[in-house]
């Protein structure tokens, strides 16, 4: 499976694919081995590059994920097929926000969808979260720019950092959750409700 995750890492690189950074995806492994975590619900598949690595820590974690891209997500499920993986992973064509989940419930969920949306995500998939699971989001430096306004020049991806700093102002403030911020990779937090004190090993 290493050859496969090397060549989606080449495959992300050449096409210009987002992909999570190493250190931040170890994190995540971590919190699911520590916390035996067994069901993800990830919001952004893209290539399938976070769901594979998850879902490949134990082979109890059972990932659904979701991707809007037609293009990614056909690369995404041929990726997950020749990972052998995909009885542990369910990859959901559509736009997160139209996702209805009723029934389930998840132990993590993992943000990783697009940027400008991430409040809309949080209030709608909190209310699948399991009772002490948490809520990770990723790309919170956004490369950086979120500490440094004066490098940007372009308007658009001045209105998407803008909307991260409502994003991290919303978990700062949100009373019914405890966020915790990492300079991790790109920047990540973990939100779990206040009320859970059986959530642990965070790091």
């Amino acid at each position: 499976m290493n050859d496969i995750i090397k060549e989606m890492e080449r495959y992300a690189e050449a096409n210009n694919v987002p992909i999570i950074e190493k250190d931040s995806i170890e994190f995540i492994r971590k919190y699911i081995k520590l916390n035996n975590v067994k069901s993800v619900l990830e919001l952004g598949t893209a290539i399938g590059y976070s769901a594979i690595l998850m879902a490949s820590t134990d082979k109890s974690v059972e990932v659904t994920t979701i991707e809007r891209d037609e293009k990614r997500y056909r690369e995404a499920v041929k990726n997950v097929n020749e990972c052998g993986l995909d009885n542990q992973i369910n990859i959901v064509f559509n736009d997160a926000l139209d996702v209805n989940l009723a029934g389930h419930k998840y132990d993590l969920i993992f943000i990783d969808a697009a940027k400008g949306q991430y409040i809309k995500f949080f209030e709608k998939f909190e209310n699948y979260l399991n009772p002490g699971g948490i809520i990770i989001t990723d790309n919170l430096h956004f490369h950086g720019l979120v500490e440094n306004h004066e490098n940007i020049e372009s308007k658009n991806v001045l209105g998407l950092v803008n909307k991260i700093e409502k994003y991290i102002e919303f978990l700062k403030e949100n009373e019914d959750y405890i966020t915790k911020f990492y300079d991790i990779g790109d920047g990540i937090s973990v939100s779990f409700r206040k009320n859970d004190e059986n959530v642990k090993n965070i790091g």
